[in-house]
């Protein structure tokens, strides 16, 4: 029976040091130097500004409140699926915009908010069904909506969590409100 522990004690002492000695040389192997590429920096992995284009039209640091309902109006129904006739600007908070529509399904209202960081355009529900969802929409897993402001024209970029896009241009004349 002695025999039979210490043989179990020697096969498990043996397991432990396979495993301990696997996890050293996986280790010291990570640590090796890479040489088929250079480590990226976060700057070249992750970069919040676009690199600057002259084949697109720039977005101003701040818009003008006649800017900021034009491109909200587009956001927001290119984000809902409505026609930018559809949105009705019903005010603006300092640089938060006040949107409603028609709602498509029963006809009642809908309502939402819409703000612009450089060419970000993030939103949240009015009266959403639960708190949770009372929230901008600006967290990782949702869409992501950026815009281009040329003139009266107004393209809307959206970029889906699973990676898929889509873009449409509308044009809003700067004195439409």
């Amino acid at each position: 029976m002695f025999s039979a522990d210490l043989s179990n004690h020697q096969f498990l002492s043996g397991m432990r040091l396979t495993a301990v000695s696997m996890l050293a040389f996986l280790t010291l192997a990570a640590c090796g130097e890479r040489t088929d590429a250079p480590a990226s920096t976060p700057v070249e992995t992750v970069s919040a500004t676009n690199p600057a284009s002259d084949g697109e039209a720039s977005v101003p640091a701040v818009l003008t409140a006649a800017d900021l309902r034009r491109v909200c109006q587009a956001g927001m129904a290119a984000i809902h699926g409505q026609e930018v006739s559809a949105m009705q600007v019903d005010g603006i908070d300092g640089q938060v915009v006040n949107l409603s529509w028609r709602a498509p399904v029963d006809g009642g209202r809908r309502g939402g908010q819409c703000r612009v960081d450089g060419d970000l355009i993030s939103w949240k529900p009015l009266d959403a069904p639960t708190p949770e969802a009372d929230r901008w929409m600006n967290q990782s897993g949702d869409p992501v909506t950026r815009f281009v402001l040329d003139g009266d024209a107004i393209t809307i970029n959206t970029t889906l969590p699973d990676g898929t896009t889509a873009s449409q241009t509308v044009e809003l004349a700067a004195e439409h409100r």
